[in-house]
């Protein structure tokens, strides 16, 4: 068995190889990175309240309209009970590591990430955004919008799963190394606001006073 470069070896699963390899289905797959530590929060992101739901409730939810079906990625034990959930191959490696697991799991061509603190993002968004992934060839196509790279709230095609397995053997964490190495489309922020979305959408919630901040 591979060692992961962070000196541990990956989380056992013996059907890994076999799903990296199979044959896809139509459609689209979303799976909610709801795994982090929360360290600046203090406390479990995807279990705070948004309205009358949990973020990751409403994660889940948003990500529903726009796929066939839809995962959670993140400790089992703590999220079991809001819907299926996998964990990471390789472990403790960030939000690549919740990436990779996801295209290792997923029967589509076509996948959703979305990240559980961004709790304004909107079905509308996430339809205009898989329509374009599903008009464009590239493995990934990610917002540019608030600033910078929205990694987690992108598309990722199966075949990139390879090029992230690739980068966390290799101890490089960092999903915008990614876009160097895979096809890549960029949506710009001009093109984003010019079809009807506000930047406001990819706010996320890191810290109590950004939670304090976006609550309705």
């Amino acid at each position: 068995m591979s060692v992961a470069s962070n000196g541990e070896r990956p989380a056992k699963s013996g059907s890994v190889r076999n799903r990296e390899t199979q044959t896809v289905n139509s459609g689209t797959s979303a799976f909610i990175l709801a795994g982090g530590h929360s360290s600046r929060m203090g406390a479990d992101k995807a279990l705070l309240s948004f309205g009358n739901r949990t973020l990751l409730e409403r994660a889940l939810q948003t990500a529903a309209t726009v796929a066939v079906k839809t995962c959670i990625v993140g400790p089992r034990g703590r999220y079991s009970e809001f819907g299926e959930v996998i964990e990471d191959i390789y472990r403790d490696c960030g939000p690549l590591a919740g990436i990779h697991a996801a295209l290792s799991f997923t029967t589509t061509d076509l996948n959703l990430i979305l990240s559980v603190d961004m709790p304004l993002m909107t079905p509308k968004f996430l339809s205009w955004l898989v329509a374009q992934a599903e008009r464009s060839p590239e493995l990934i196509v990610v917002p540019e919008a608030a600033g910078g790279l929205q990694p987690l709230c992108a598309t990722y095609r199966k075949a990139a799963c390879a090029f992230a397995k690739q980068s966390l053997q290799k101890g490089d964490y960092k999903v915008d190394h990614l876009f160097s190495q895979v096809p890549t489309r960029i949506l710009k922020e001009k093109e984003i606001v010019a079809n009807g979305f506000s930047p406001e959408i990819f706010r996320n919630v890191n810290t109590p006073e950004e939670y304090a901040n976006c609550r309705p």
